[in-house]
């Protein structure tokens, strides 16, 4: 769709700008740098403030980009006039799509910049995990096919804003790194700790599922917006009643990696108090598979998450302010 030359564009508010980049949803974004750098210090005991604040810095830039360049490319790419002009952001508010791609090209070069940073003071390896990173987050809604019109939305979600934040936190705190590029003469070598990836990836999976179930129930929300915009995404070809069928197992899903972590030791033991927000959990749930809207429902997926990884972040928090008392103490 081309814009017109002729017409006018209202300018970016704050307000705006804050629907633009769904500013309570960046609390989901925040929460896996914070939980990553926390288990850095407590299971590393290792802390390093210049390159966590890089990360923050680079992580946030990252998830504005992501949400503000995928408003602009629904807009584009938008079969369904209807939901163009009334309901994307851009076309409802008669933003300025050139504009936004503009600011959002600024936040990712941030990221880029911040990333680069990162690697500079860290590993090699991390231009091939932040590398990935940003080609999900670029290609999520960019070119001929992309990756939010076909039914891997919810697991790149969920291990690129899961996974993937809490990695590269615990990564920037610790050494060794857990994954090594070195170059040798002509030659690079990768090397990394198997146990420590897959334990680290283990400790990242309830924010893996309940990032990914958030994707699950904006799909199942827009399922028949997203047919008529060419959008075939997980629950489309699940069809609606199966994925409504999936959607509370996910949640469970990760309340069981909770208390698995816990009880293999690689969380501590009062992070298991994290089981009590369950019922609101369960709760939420039922709203959601009672009536699947946008603006009634879809809000209980991510204060599930918020409830759920929160709680775990709080309470890992909690116990490494306590330990660090006892030991002052004694």
């Amino acid at each position: 769709m081309k814009e017109s030359t002729h017409q006018s564009f209202r300018p970016l508010t704050w307000p705006l700008f804050f629907e633009l980049i769904r500013l309570p949803a960046k609390l989901c974004s925040f929460l896996p740098y914070l939980f990553g750098i926390l288990y850095a210090w407590w299971g590393f005991h290792q802390f390093n403030w210049v390159n966590s604040l890089v990360y923050f810095v680079g992580q946030m830039s990252i998830a504005l980009f992501v949400t503000g360049f995928n408003n602009v490319q629904d807009y584009y790419k938008a079969k369904d006039e209807h939901y163009r002009q009334t309901q994307n952001i851009i076309g409802r508010e008669h933003l300025a799509p050139h504009r936004i791609l503009a600011l959002m090209g600024l936040f990712l070069t941030i990221a880029v910049g911040a990333g680069l940073v990162l690697v500079w003071r860290t590993n090699l390896s991390l231009i091939l995990i932040g590398g990935a990173a940003i080609f999900v987050a670029i290609f999520y809604t960019f070119g001929p096919v992309p990756l939010s019109r076909i039914p891997s939305g919810e697991l790149l979600s969920g291990t690129v804003e899961g996974f993937g934040a809490v990695f590269i936190a615990v990564f920037v705190n610790i050494v060794p790194q857990p994954i090594m590029l070195t170059l040798t003469g002509s030659r690079f070598v990768l090397s990394g700790n198997v146990p420590l990836v897959l334990g680290l990836f283990f400790l990242a999976l309830p924010i893996v599922i309940l990032d990914g179930t958030i994707m699950f129930a904006d799909n199942i929300c827009d399922l028949k917006q997203d047919q008529r915009n060419q959008r075939f995404t997980l629950p489309y070809y699940l069809g609606k009643k199966r994925a409504l069928a999936i959607y509370p197992w996910l949640p469970a899903a990760a309340y069981l990696a909770i208390v698995l972590a816990v009880g293999l030791r690689m969380l501590p033991v009062p992070v298991l108090l994290v089981v009590f927000m369950w019922p609101r959990v369960r709760r939420n749930i039922d709203a959601f598979l009672a009536v699947q809207d946008k603006a009634k429902t879809f809000n209980t997926a991510v204060a599930n998450l918020l409830l759920t990884f929160g709680s775990e972040t709080v309470l890992l928090l909690l116990c490494i302010l306590i330990d660090l008392a006892v030991h002052r103490l004694f």
